[in-house]
Formats: structure tokens, C-alpha cells, sequence
């Protein structure tokens, strides 16, 4: 709170008129980017919309502003008010997609606000889980949801994010993000037991629903009991299972849908286990054992991941709005 008070006063009625003023343009941007009929429009809408968003975040307290654009591009703003990530995506005609996204941030450094485009490199970047990548070399996603975490003296905002890629398969992706040297840093080793992996990739069919999603779910843990066997002098072992709610990063396990096609991500498919990661001592641990959809919480707000004239799908369950 200190930090933002001093960083910026309340932003003064003709600072709000410039800024309502940079909204509306840009919603029109937006709507132009999911429902022009053309590659070359949707990508020239895109640019100008960047632009745009380039010059808004230019003006002073900028990053105090409280952006209300439509669902086909993301905001993400972290609870410390030090982190802000917006993207989106163009989807060609031939159903590629291509990712767009500007991240704005304290740099502790410099004292003061800044930010950097995102530059989708993702058919470049290989070793994709372990691979610490830069705002230049950006695994684009549209983000849909945000988890402040401190570890190690450090504050990491994980993102939970989503990719169609071409009309064969789809990417879910779990990636920490961090500030080092005044610069975005994805990817970090935050997955215990997990030695190398900065970020969790789930590829799948282009056809398949695969959930991801951060909630309070039910854990189940089993608990391993030694007891007499009465009337004798044996031993036995009983498992005695525990359940609680935890807050949780829940997700469907992937795999291929015919044995021997590991790597051809468009024959996989949800295997019908449910994983989870819960933060611990400064990690995500894995926990198997969680019992997925409890309230059917949704994620933060849907995305429309086609353009308008085409059907709109909802972005966690994949299944088509009325």
C-alpha cells in the first residue's frame, strides 16, 4: 500500500477521461481482433491495438487503472498491485494462433513502473518446461488466472494459461513468473521434486476437454495403520483414508490416447486422473488423490477463443455457449 501511495496519488478526473477514452478505443480494437474476417484485419487491428495499450500505459498512474475491455482479451492484475499481464490472441484462417501480450511491473530498481511487449516465440522454444524464457522469447498463452506466491524472499506470480495452436492441438500451460535485474522472467523451479522443470506444459488433442484451474478442492490421503489381529498374534496393515479442502492448482493428467504415440501430442487425451499442485514451504508440490469440480467453480472470466462468427467456446470445459 505504501509503494502505491507513493508511487501515485488518486487519479484526477481529466487523468480518468484520458483513460475511459483509451478503453473505449481499444474495445473497439478488441472486437476487431476477434471478429474481422480477414487474417490481414485481424493482425492490423492487433498492432494498433498494442500501440494503443503502449501510449495508455505511458500516462502516469497508469497501472492504477481498473481495465474493463471485453472477454476476448485477458487482464490479470497481481493482489500486491506490482504486477499487471494483459494478452490475447489472433487466430488465422487456417485456425493458427498466434499470441499477443504486454506485462507491466514494478522495477524495484528503478523505482517506478514499467513495461515490455511479449514476443510469442512458441514453435521456436525447445525444452519447453525448463527453459527460463525472457518477454522477447515468450511461450504465448492467454492467461486466465493469477497466483501471488512468495518464496525464498522472493515474489512469483504463477500464471494459469491457455493456447488453441492449430486445429489439431491445444496447450495448457502453469508457468511462475518473477522480476530479476528490473526484467520479466518466465519460468522458474518452483515444482518440487521436479529438478530442471520451470513450468508445466499439457498438450492435447485439439478435440479433447482438459481442465486447469486454481480452487479449493478435496484432497485424499491415505494413511498406512498397524493394528493387532485379534484373538491372534499376527499384525496387519489397514489404510485409513483422510480428506480435506485444500487451495489448489487442479488439472486433468494427459496421455496418449494409443500406446506407442508418446509425442504426438494430438492423440492425447485426459486419462481420467485428476493432479494437483498446492503451494508448501515456498513450492508446488504435486498431490495426487485430488477430487476435482467441487462447487464447479469457473475461472476467473471466459474467453472466447474463436471469432464472433464462428461459435464461442467456453475456455476451462471447452464446451459450446448457447
Amino acid at each position: 500500500m505504501g509503494l502505491l501511495l507513493a508511487a501515485s496519488t488518486v487519479v484526477g478526473a481529466q487523468d480518468k477521461a484520458l483513460m475511459q477514452s483509451y478503453q473505449s478505443r481499444l474495445s473497439s480494437l478488441i472486437e476487431r481482433i476477434a471478429g474481422a474476417p480477414t487474417d490481414n484485419e485481424r493482425y492490423l487491428a492487433s498492432e494498433e491495438a498494442v500501440q494503443l495499450l503502449c501510449k495508455a500505459l505511458d500516462e502516469e498512474d497508469s497501472e492504477r487503472w481498473k481495465w474493463n475491455l471485453p472477454d476476448y482479451v485477458s487482464v490479470l492484475t497481481a493482489p500486491d498491485g506490482k504486477f499487471r499481464i494483459f494478452s490475447w490472441a489472433v487466430i488465422r484462417d487456417n485456425g493458427e494462433f498466434e499470441c499477443f501480450g504486454i506485462v507491466q511491473y514494478y522495477n524495484e530498481k528503478e523505482e517506478m513502473f514499467e513495461y515490455r511487449l511479449l514476443n510469442d516465440k512458441s514453435e521456436e522454444i525447445m525444452n519447453r518446461e525448463e527453459t527460463v524464457l525472457s518477454a522477447d522469447n515468450w511461450l504465448g498463452a492467454i492467461y486466465q488466472e493469477l497466483i501471488q506466491v512468495e518464496a525464498g524472499g522472493r515474489t512469483y506470480y504463477t500464471l494459469l494459461g491457455w493456447n488453441g495452436v492449430d486445429n489439431i492441438t491445444d496447450r495448457k500451460i502453469i508457468e511462475p513468473v518473477w522480476i530479476k535485474g528490473g526484467e520479466p522472467q518466465f519460468g522458474a523451479p518452483l515444482f518440487r521434486r521436479m529438478r530442471n522443470q520451470r513450468r508445466v506444459v499439457l498438450e492435447y488433442s485439439n478435440d479433447a476437454m482438459v481442465s486447469l484451474s486454481y480452487e479449493t478442492q478435496i484432497i485424499q490421503e491415505v494413511e498406512h495403520k498397524r493394528e493387532k489381529v485379534k484373538g491372534t498374534n499376527r499384525h496387519r496393515t489397514i489404510d485409513i483414508v483422510k480428506e480435506h479442502k485444500e487451495k489448489m492448482i487442479i488439472f486433468d493428467e494427459v496421455e496418449p490416447q494409443i500406446p506407442g504415440m508418446e509425442g504426438l501430442y494430438q492423440y492425447y487425451v485426459p486419462s481420467g486422473t485428476e493432479l494437483a499442485y498446492a503451494f508448501i514451504d515456498g513450492k508446488w508440490e504435486l498431490r495426487k488423490g485430488a477430487q476435482g469440480r467441487l462447487g464447479d467453480k469457473k475461472l476467473n472470466k471466459d474467453f472466447s477463443p474463436l471469432p464472433k462468427q464462428a461459435p464461442s467456446y467456453d475456455f476451462n470445459t471447452k464446451t459450446e455457449k448457447k
